[in-house]
């Protein structure tokens, strides 16, 4: 790269780090200001990313290679901080500024002033997130975790409350964990491989020696717990449903995302380290994410059936997509993998819009009404309504504001539960397709496949009941105020699902030469190590 355009991957970590710095600075009391230099940053990072996107598409002018490298001080990669950009990296990052976009804007309406820093850790987190997507070492890969981390701790308490501070205490503890597993596994492969350098150990795997391959693998494996953890996936994910119903609403919007950060690392580095050029160590781990993604699948589903709180329901449905993208990344094909990602995008936009959205059902509904009591007493229409009015009561008329809550529901419920004609739908048509036209159709694709429709049907059943706990059975004691600044973002992320669906084709183009450039790597570590950096330079 040349030019300002060298630039540009390491401006997504740069940006959020100095915006998030001089706001700190700005007083608290000045909430304009800081609203308005947040939104224009956030703003900023969506154009950016996706430009990155096209870049690393080579949709741009002089972008050709699907892979870019940028070498802080111009340090070879073995012995500096580098960051790559590819076609998977730019995918989060368009994700990530999305969702961001989404969940500041909502939280313009009020959340941003019911606490101290906002703004600041917003703009942290943001910065967390595209680094840990951007990095190519493990090294730097477990400081932006952290930094992203740090940053939702204090968005998972932003708000106070005695349950969001319990619920806050209990993230902490367990990402705490996460992280001492991470530097373990991370000690445990650089004692053995000598390097910390992605690109470079995909290149060292089928090198290792025999009596020391047992040992890499399992810091691997330990580094894979840590990656879990985050992911959600059973039995290390059940401090998630409570965790997120208790986040306020423009937090989720943006935390929601964090465990596909767990997803990212085990996609990235499972196909770089125990890819088809790792030698024995080929397919490690493949049949544990298989098995416990069906097994979180499960869970996730139980949980969705056993709520009845929607907050709830939504961290319920974030296990069932963790454990699904889990389970399709161990079947180890690369059409699979083309699918992951289609479902990947279309899950992070569908619950981060639902979580939003929950905020807005839940103001002004009557306090203490039973989720079960659809029945006409429940409505005032017990023995002694008089008849005459129900005569004279031709129909009800339903509030705009009602109106578009109502379908915006509608619209969750459909793409989380993966109905068609939506983007869930394909995307879990696209898992499945490859898997049941490749021949010999194994058992455990059956079992993918019912658990697949199963969780579809727990969430259609979860949702209905939400549905009619909310516009009937309780229906709010009034209209609810809902401003467009809360509504927008919404409206924005369904919109987008819809968009995936009409554009299928040309998604899933990018999805597929994602997953191909995954599951054979060889670019990656070319552009990542040319000659073994004998040139050195950028």
């Amino acid at each position: 790269m040349s030019g300002w355009m060298d630039h540009l991957t390491i401006a997504p970590i740069v940006i959020p780090l100095v915006v998030g710095t001089l706001l700190m600075l700005i007083d608290e009391r000045r909430h304009t200001l800081k609203a308005a230099v947040g939104a224009a940053s956030t703003a900023a990072l969506l154009i950016l990313a996706v430009a990155l996107l096209r870049l690393a598409d080579g949709a741009l002018p002089g972008g050709g290679a699907a892979v870019r490298v940028y070498r802080l001080g111009d340090w070879p990669a073995l012995f500096g901080i580098v960051l790559v950009l590819d076609r998977l990296s730019a995918l989060m990052l368009v994700l990530t500024g999305v969702l961001g976009v989404a969940a500041l804007v909502f939280s313009l309406a009020r959340w941003h002033r019911a606490g101290a820093h906002f703004h600041s850790l917003f703009q942290f987190q943001l910065m967390g997130l595209n680094g840990a997507f951007l990095t190519g070492d493990l090294f730097n890969l477990f400081v932006f975790f952290e930094i992203m981390l740090a940053a939702s701790y204090g968005l998972v308490l932003h708000g106070s409350g005695l349950a969001r501070v319990r619920a806050g205490l209990h993230y902490i503890a367990i990402n705490l964990s996460a992280s001492l597993l991470f530097l373990i596994g991370v000690s445990m492969i650089y004692g053995i491989a000598g390097t910390l350098n992605m690109a470079d150990l995909a290149g060292r795997m089928a090198g290792i020696a025999a009596e020391d391959r047992a040992l890499l693998e399992a810091g691997a494996a330990i580094l894979g717990v840590a990656f879990l953890i985050k992911a959600g996936m059973w039995p290390l994910g059940f401090w998630l449903p409570n965790t997120y119903a208790t986040v306020g609403a423009a937090s989720a919007g943006i935390v929601s995302i964090l465990s596909k950060v767990g997803i990212y690392a085990v996609l990235r580095l499972w196909l770089l380290m125990f890819g088809e050029g790792a030698g024995d160590s080929a397919g490690f781990g493949g049949a544990w994410l298989l098995a416990g993604g069906l097994l979180t699948i499960a869970f996730g589903s139980v949980a969705v059936l056993a709520t009845q709180d929607m907050a709830r329901l939504a961290g319920a449905s974030v296990l069932v997509s963790s454990g699904t993208l889990l389970a399709a990344t161990g079947a180890g094909h690369v059409a699979v993998t083309g699918g992951v990602l289609f479902y990947l995008t279309s899950s992070v936009l569908a619950i981060a819009g639902f979580f939003l959205l929950i905020e807005l059902l839940e103001r002004g509904r009557e306090v203490g009404a039973d989720v079960l009591a659809v029945t006409r007493e429940a409505f005032g229409e017990g023995e002694d309504a008089n008849p005459e009015d129900d005569e004279e009561e031709v129909g009800v008329v339903i509030p705009a504001t009602m109106a578009i809550l109502g379908v915006s529901f509608l619209g969750c419920a459909a793409l989380l539960a993966g109905l068609p004609p939506l983007s869930g739908f394909l995307a879990k048509f696209a898992i499945l397709a490859p898997l049941l036209s490749g021949g010999a159709v194994t058992a455990s694709t059956w079992v993918l496949l019912a658990a697949l429709l199963l969780s579809g049907l727990a969430t259609v059943v979860a949702m209905t009941r939400a549905g009619i706990d909310v516009f009937w059975a309780s229906p709010a004691g009034e209209v609810p105020r809902v401003r467009v600044a809360e509504i927008a973002p919404v409206l924005l992320l369904l919109a987008l699902c819809v968009a995936l669906t009409v554009q299928a084709r040309p998604a899933m183009r990018y999805m597929e030469d994602t997953a191909r450039s995954l599951h054979g790597p060889q670019d990656y570590v070319r552009t990542v190590l040319p000659a073994k950096d004998a040139g050195g330079g950028r």
